[in-house]
């Protein structure tokens, strides 16, 4: 941003993090600017799930999505020209809204007493502010407690100056981002299908086919079989040693559960976020795998995949599957994700989706024979690295899009560089 000029004088802003601010700037209180109030109960008299002509306002709740409404309402509560604070859970995220529309459920609604548009304030409040939300389990902010909070105020056309650039340079980034975004999601795609074509059909594109008998695979060369997945590999259950006893919990042996595997990817597994220790493993059912076994999640949600690196256990919601030797644990990894919307059709249950460990051991999956089980794996670590590192240097660009977005706006709203005239 050496690009832009700085202010030619300022001062200590009285903020230790941000120093000075240009010397003609005022710092006030939240309270000084707006009138505060919190979004009360959902009006039902007024209320519709469905937006149509006569329920046409939204309805707000504690959400940092601009556009996410609870419902519509054919009465509106606030004003255009105002601005809503989360108050519930992530708290203190700002949205500036620019229509009419209810709050519920403790939305915080900031409208301006001098009636002059704000949006520079909900850049502001995102950047500079940081809420402490007290000791509640689900952190909260009161009108009371945001009230007191110290913000930057420029004259006003410098504040339409600074939203007229910021709205600019953001909308920019954002679609950037968005089709970035969706470049990876191709790529993705793109990759999940060169691996269920790989597993199902194999490298050679003249070799001649048969009917597998099974929906989800389709046809397989000649020389391929059918097999139950409990032909190949061992299905180990997980579970969970008493989560209040201390001499069970932060040892040595790695614990997965579904939240310590990529829904999106196959790839080896990281250390988990919880290890447990030889009692713990003990003092339940838990089994060991040897490294190169695949974790499967079975719960909440079912079809996420990776590779351990290490000797490892995991809890009730995942599976281990150690395969036979010859069976290369990435391409059976890859055939039981080229499996993820069959294995979700063999899941059950009313609470959350389940599958259960004899359903797992039944699935029946394409096997080519051994000499073709290794030339597939290669290729496939081979073509997906491609497209693994295509991916991964397309989100550093976007890291480094959302860096630079975050950048400009504080720069902008702590007066680091001067933006008058820039409408």
């Amino acid at each position: 941003m050496s690009h832009y000029k700085p202010y030619p004088a300022y001062k200590d802003s009285g903020i230790e993090w941000i120093g000075e601010v240009p010397e003609h700037w005022k710092v006030v209180s939240l309270l000084h600017l707006f009138n505060i109030k919190a979004g009360g109960d959902l009006k039902k008299d007024f209320y519709s799930e469905e937006k149509t002509e006569e329920y046409s306002y939204p309805i707000y709740t504690n959400s940092i999505k601009s556009n996410e409404a609870y419902g519509f309402t054919s009465k509106p509560f606030f004003k255009a020209n105002t601005i809503t604070v989360t108050g519930r859970g992530e708290i203190g995220y700002a949205i500036y809204r620019d229509h009419e529309y209810d709050a519920i459920i403790r939305l915080l609604v900031l409208t301006p007493k001098n009636n002059k548009p704000c949006k520079y304030f909900a850049y502001c409040i995102n950047s500079i502010l940081v809420f402490f939300g007290g000791n509640t389990a689900v952190s909260q902010l009161s009108t009371e407690q945001i009230s007191p909070y110290k913000i930057f105020c420029p004259p006003f056309p410098e504040q339409q100056s600074i939203v007229s650039f910021l709205d600019r340079q953001t909308a920019r980034i954002d679609a950037l981002i968005t089709k970035k975004t969706r470049f990876i999601e191709l790529l993705k795609e793109k990759r999940q299908a060169l691996i269920t074509h790989a597993v199902t059909k194999g490298l050679d594109p003249n070799v001649k086919m048969k009917d597998s008998g099974v929906e989800w695979i389709g046809e397989v060369p000649e020389h391929w079989s059918i097999v139950p997945l409990k032909i190949i590999a061992e299905i180990v259950n997980g579970a969970t040693p008493d989560s209040k006893n201390t001499a069970y919990w932060d040892g040595d042996i790695a614990w997965y559960t579904p939240a310590d595997i990529d829904n999106t990817v196959i790839k080896p597994l990281s250390i988990p976020q919880r290890q447990i220790t030889e009692a713990g493993l003990a003092s339940c059912s838990a089994r060991l795998t040897p490294a190169g076994s695949i974790v499967i999640s079975t719960r909440a949600p079912v079809g996420s995949i990776g590779v351990t690196t290490t000797i490892s256990t995991t809890n009730q919601g995942c599976r281990s599957i150690t395969p036979v030797p010859g069976m290369p644990s990435m391409l059976l990894a890859s055939i039981l994700a080229a499996a993820r919307s069959e294995l979700a059709q063999r899941s059950n249950g009313t609470t959350f989706q389940e599958l259960s460990a004899e359903s797992l051991r039944a699935l029946r999956i394409p096997l080519p024979p051994i000499d073709e089980r290794l030339s597939i794996s290669s290729a496939l670590d081979r073509q997906t690295a491609r497209i693994d590192h295509i991916i991964e240097k397309t989100q550093r660009s976007i890291d480094l899009l959302r860096e630079r977005r975050s950048a400009l706006i504080t720069a902008a709203v702590t007066g680091k560089i001067d933006l008058r005239g820039s409408l």
